[in-house]
């Protein structure tokens, strides 16, 4: 008999070979291949401790859990079971089935993935989280892994709102800079602060999403606010082994949640596309945040659980109907609507989160449902600034991306035609946006959550178009005033003010030892450009610009002007002076017109006839983002939780405490 076990032992070993092909010829059991939400004591195997807690969730908050599973060949599941603390949960209709189809390439035959959605538990602490399955030979596969409930504490007195200023790809050079030229300096010392400079509460903020050391904007927006790490690309979700973009394991956002327990309204403004991944970061639940129409859509569809009240930016290409549901030919209507990005929830998820199927349905008219849904809409600045102070307000601007404040800010005063080019000539600065919007949640007794982005601090600075995005900081930061007013008026608001990430490696490297005209003289060798130019220590000075009545420099090319350097910088001609158009944005639906088409198509060719060439740290045509930590700012209730240094996902816990713990 011992000999039989010692053969079946060797058999089963053997099954379990794997060639240095890589190719596995069988497995000797059924495993578990993921557990989620994701743990140390799952990836590891041992229950450590020391080891970080990886799913952190507030009291209540509601998360999917969810397993993939390994079979051996041949075989089936026939069921599953999770369990939490050792206590089975019950199976429901929010509990999946047990799913082989629709799954990633390259699993091998039979994997399934088995869900329990929206589970919630109010019990702080870590707990421990089993899944077992059992083959259809009997044989059983069963992973355990761990998360942690954080507790409230009852002190000090509650956030009824909540504002987070979010400067997208905002590092601490970028915010120098602004100051430099929005303030100026004299004898060394800064002759005026920015909004952002004045909040009483400084704190750094390490930025890693679950999947790399260098974030992306979804994560980077989305560890903010739910508390949880997501990798690359997705918002509001874990990675899972589905092809679908919209059925991956969700937590909940501090949107849906304040407002399930509290009834709080929810704020989105956001000088981008508004598909774009900070602002959808805060209310969708997708794996690709380029997936517009679905993420337009899930703006609208599940605003009940939300509280979306105001959703204002760029974007309108995701809202007009697209009959041809193509993007090729270009819809004239400048829509790009497709099935493609669309999405169509599971049963599972539908009962669970209590969300709206979904659809495929190109030829949605959006804004015509967001009207029907209570929304007024708003078309340009004109029509926001006289459309009072509705219920709920979406304002699209632009067919994708709006146009950046130093050419809004040129158009208004009729020295360029940019936002004409691009066909919206009314554009409103981001300070009007957050003041309209605030004026909307507050009507709201019970409070709201706003975010507003300064989308293109960080778009130009990958673009290294440094006049750029020096001006969106100044732009953003007056939108940072905005709310700095209505939190001094209104003591029970919390305001913080940060970035998702750094943008460029940004360095303020000195000044232009040369006045504006003998700079533009110049020419485009590095002796010429750079040793005779590029003044460094004592021969940087103090450059000076002249703020204008708007609140903007009236010019940025000023004799000895503020020079920017870049260390995660492609390749590039530096010129020194502002461009005269920024390059080409992919995003926009007709850049491939006139004229559009006639502006830089690539960073890496711009000023290849005026400026030297600078050799970069990266490969590709843009800089990219950095892993380097972030100042976080706050002012208001609650504002000192958040000091020292913090993960991003420390910042949700700070959010709950402020908007739960302690008295009304």
């Amino acid at each position: 008999m011992k000999s039989q076990k010692f053969a079946l032992n060797c058999i089963r070993a053997l099954m379990a070979v794997t060639f240095t092909s890589g190719v596995t010829v069988a497995t000797a059991a059924p495993t578990v291949t993921r557990l989620t939400p994701p743990s140390e004591r799952f990836a590891t195997g041992v229950n450590d401790a020391a080891a970080p807690m990886i799913a952190r969730f507030l009291p209540g908050q509601r998360f999917d859990l969810q397993a993939t599973l390994r079979p051996d060949a041949g075989a089936t599941f026939t069921s599953f079971q999770f369990a939490v603390d050792g206590v089975a949960l019950p199976v429901t209709a929010s509990t999946s089935g047990i799913v082989t189809t629709g799954l990633n390439t390259g699993l091998i035959a039979g994997t399934a993935v088995v869900s329990k959605r929206a589970y919630s538990n109010n019990v702080p602490g870590i707990h421990t989280l089993t899944v077992t399955a059992t083959q259809s030979d009997g044989q059983a596969a069963t992973a355990t892994g761990s998360f942690e409930v954080v507790g409230i504490t009852n002190q000090g007195r509650v956030a009824k709102n909540i504002i987070v200023m979010l400067g997208d790809g905002m590092g601490a050079a970028h915010r120098t800079a602004a100051r430099i030229m929005a303030k100026g300096y004299a004898q060394g010392k800064a002759k005026g602060r920015l909004a952002m400079d004045t909040f009483p509460v400084t704190g750094m903020v390490m930025t890693a999403s679950l999947d790399t050391i260098v974030t992306d904007s979804a994560p980077g927006m989305a560890n903010y606010v739910n508390g949880n790490k997501q990798a690359s690309g997705q918002e509001g979700v874990w990675p899972d082994d589905t092809v679908d973009a919209f059925d991956n394991p969700r937590m909940e956002y501090l949107s849906e949640y304040l407002h399930r327990l509290q009834g709080k309204s929810l704020g989105i403004v956001s000088t981008a596309d508004v598909f774009d991944a900070t602002p959808a970061a805060n209310a969708v639940h997708t794996s690709n945040r380029g997936n517009g129409t679905g993420i337009a859509d899930q703006y609208l569809d599940d605003s009940g659980l939300t509280g979306l009240t105001v959703l204002m930016g760029g974007g309108r290409k995701w809202f007009l109907p697209n009959a041809s549901n193509s993007v090729s030919p270009q819809a004239a209507n400048g829509s790009q609507r497709r099935n493609a990005n669309d999405y169509k929830l599971s049963s599972d998820i539908i009962s669970g989160w209590g969300t709206a199927p979904g659809a495929l349905d190109p030829a949605r008219d959006l804004i015509t449902d967001f009207q029907t849904a209570g929304f007024t809409y708003v078309s340009d600045n004109a029509s926001l600034q006289s459309a009072g102070t509705p219920d709920k307000l979406l304002g699209l601007f632009a067919y994708s991306n709006m146009n950046v404040s130093f050419d809004k800010i040129n158009g208004r005063r009729g020295a360029t035609s940019i936002v004409n080019d691009y066909g919206f000539p009314d554009q409103p600065m981001l300070d009007e946006m957050a003041s309209k919007a605030i004026n909307v949640l507050a009507k709201n007794p019970a409070g709201f959550v706003l975010m507003v982005e300064g989308a293109s601090i960080d778009k130009q600075a990958h673009n290294m178009d440094s006049d750029r995005w020096i001006e969106e900081v100044i732009e953003f930061d007056r939108a940072v005033q905005v709310a700095k007013d209505y939190a001094t008026a209104n003591p029970d608001t919390l305001v913080i003010v940060t970035a998702d990430h750094e943008t460029g490696g940004a360095s303020i490297i000195g000044a232009s030892t040369v006045t504006d005209s003998v700079l533009r003289g110049k020419s485009n060798t590095t002796a010429s450009m750079r040793d005779s130019v590029v003044g460094t220590y004592q021969a940087a000075k103090f450059p000076k610009y002249t703020i204008a009545a708007d609140g903007y420099p009236a010019t940025t090319d000023v004799d000895g002007k503020m020079l920017i350097g870049y260390g995660a910088n492609a390749d590039r001609y530096e010129a020194w002076v502002s461009n005269t158009t920024p390059v080409q944005d992919s995003q926009q639906p007709f850049i491939g017109s006139a004229p559009l088409n006639t502006y830089p198509a690539l960073v890496a060719v711009r000023n290849s006839s005026t400026g030297y060439l600078v050799t970069g740290q990266v490969p590709g045509d843009t800089a990219v983002h950095t892993a380097t930590d972030i100042p976080l700012s706050a002012f208001g209730r609650g504002s000192a939780l958040f000091t020292g240094l913090m993960d991003n996902t420390d910042v949700f816990f700070k959010f709950g405490q402020a908007a739960i713990g302690g008295v009304k």
